[in-house]
């Protein structure tokens, strides 16, 4: 195998293959004075506002994606739910458990495929790369679940140890063991979408979802109701749906687009794993960092008392929807700064870095805009109680600044993963959370401002993240990087020839 340093276009520009920008001479002398300046200060405007505009129409289909990939178990919690308040805390607390386990390594642990299918795919002279990557992705994320699936058959004792109620730490144990096949399909299913998404195919996951949404809804009423199944109805019926998801999304790329660059099973997805898995446990402690924080915000707010956790409820649940547009910038800009580097586009590299950075203020100031206009009766979506109402509207101008900073930490964790840089978000994260901000947060709510201690300590903690990491993606270098996506290349062409 050899690296080709350029690609040239197999077909007319679509959306999979009108990935990158026309070549761009920006080191042609100046030879007409003032007016070639204008021409080139003209030229550098354009290409941003095309990068801003190509980013944008990319991370689209990826937000609504992970909102109706949300709904999935939201769904099934509804339904399930409306059986007892004893089954609605199971189905929601076993789902938290999910999200911070199997679901980590679905959405962290996939982000190795950000990092080098993106620039495997424009960078290599063999296509099928990107097909063997995905077969290793099977392999290692399927590894990194067998612990998983172990823990969940245990979760009983585990949630008895942590001092949970008996009865609840039964029902939620029963409901992981169920849900544990279901697992392996949604890590796969994520899986494939980055595979597809590398080829800057972004929309089948919408259209699967379409699909497998109503359908998931359909068979949680089935199972639980109609065959009398009752709590373990929903997760064998959203474990069917995940799988469902995968399926039709392999279906997918087979019939109509992406199956190019698959290749077939080969041996040598078993060459070079440890570098994928490194990256993937990296983009795991990435995600969980910041996710883990969430988690240590709710139970905080549990302590303040019943009305500080209802809103807090209300807030984090209309968050995990808006936290799909900076996940959804960040695929994107992953995926398109991987294209670049493995084009030898350092420059362009750079452009859609810092892009991304700045589609992600403009969704995020919109965002703000938008709650608070809303912020005085935004709770009354959820619940009437004028305590809640109140004190969300209290703590919301918090909640809405922390938008723009999400953004930027999501679209600049992006521009990290496609640069195969997973530890520098992993170490910030950390470093601004654990070692400032949830002490702070948690300090100040018991010190007098409550809830929206919690949430100030947050957004301290994002723009520390988000500025940090920006900073970090302008002063990097970017012809460097370039090499570096060249040299993991050249790593598995290594193995590859050692093997034949």
């Amino acid at each position: 195998m050899t690296i080709s340093t350029e690609r040239e276009p197999e077909t007319g520009p679509t959306e999979y293959t009108s990935l990158l920008p026309k070549p761009v001479d920006e080191d042609v002398s100046n030879h007409t004075g003032e007016t070639n300046n204008n021409s080139n200060e003209d030229s550098n405007k354009s290409l941003m506002l095309a990068e801003f505009w190509l980013l944008l129409k990319r991370c689209i289909p990826v937000i609504l994606a992970y909102t109706l990939q949300n709904s999935l178990q939201t769904i099934s919690v509804l339904i399930v739910g409306r059986s007892s308040p004893e089954n609605l805390a199971a189905a929601a607390f076993a789902f938290m458990f999910a999200t911070c386990s199997a679901w980590l390594i679905a959405l962290g642990g996939t982000t190795a495929l950000d990092t080098l299918a993106s620039s495997s795919f424009t960078g290599s002279s063999n296509k099928h790369d990107l097909g063997i990557l995905l077969q290793r992705g099977f392999i290692v994320l399927g590894l990194f679940y067998v612990p998983v699936a172990i823990l969940w058959a245990f979760t009983e004792q585990v949630f008895l140890f942590l001092g949970q109620d008996p009865d609840l730490s039964r029902d939620s144990s029963r409901f992981l063991m169920c849900l544990i096949p279901g697992g392996l399909g949604y890590i796969y299913f994520e899986s494939m979408k980055k595979y597809l998404q590398a080829q800057g195919i972004m929309r089948p996951g919408t259209y699967v979802l379409l699909i497998t949404s109503p359908f998931n809804a359909f068979l949680n009423y089935l199972f639980c109701y109609k065959f009398e199944i009752g709590l373990l109805g929903a997760p064998i019926a959203t474990g069917i749906s995940y799988w469902l998801s995968f399926l039709l999304l392999v279906l997918y790329a087979r019939f109509i687009a992406g199956s190019e660059y698959w290749g077939g099973w080969s041996w040598k997805a078993f060459e070079n794993i440890g570098t994928f898995a490194r990256l993937a446990f990296l983009g795991v402690i990435h995600v969980g960092t910041e996710w883990l924080a969430f988690e240590i915000v709710a139970l905080a707010a549990g302590r303040l008392g019943t009305i500080p956790l209802a809103a807090q409820s209300v807030i984090m649940t209309a968050d995990q929807i808006l936290n799909t547009i900076p996940f959804g910038v960040g695929v994107a800009a992953s995926s398109r700064v991987g294209n670049l580097l493995g084009a030898r586009d350092a420059r362009g590299a750079a452009r859609a870095a810092n892009m991304a950075a700045w589609l992600s203020i403009f969704l995020g100031v919109t965002v703000l805009a938008a709650l608070m206009a809303a912020r005085n009766n935004f709770a009354r979506i959820f619940n009437d109680d004028e305590r809640v109402v109140r004190l969300t509207a209290e703590v919301l101008p918090y909640v809405a600044l922390f938008q723009i900073a999400d953004g930027l930490n999501g679209s600049c964790g992006g521009s990290l993963r496609g640069m195969g840089r997973q530890h520098i978000g992993a170490a910030v994260n950390l470093v601004s959370y654990y070692c400032g901000a949830l002490p702070l947060g948690v300090w100040l709510a018991f010190h007098g401002w409550g809830l929206g201690g919690l949430w100030a300590g947050q957004c301290i903690a994002l723009y520390l993240v988000g500025a940090l990491e920006w900073l970090i993606v302008i002063m990097s270098d970017w012809k460097k990087e370039v090499e570096k996506a060249f040299s993991r290349m050249e790593v598995h062409e290594r193995l590859e020839a050692g093997g034949l």
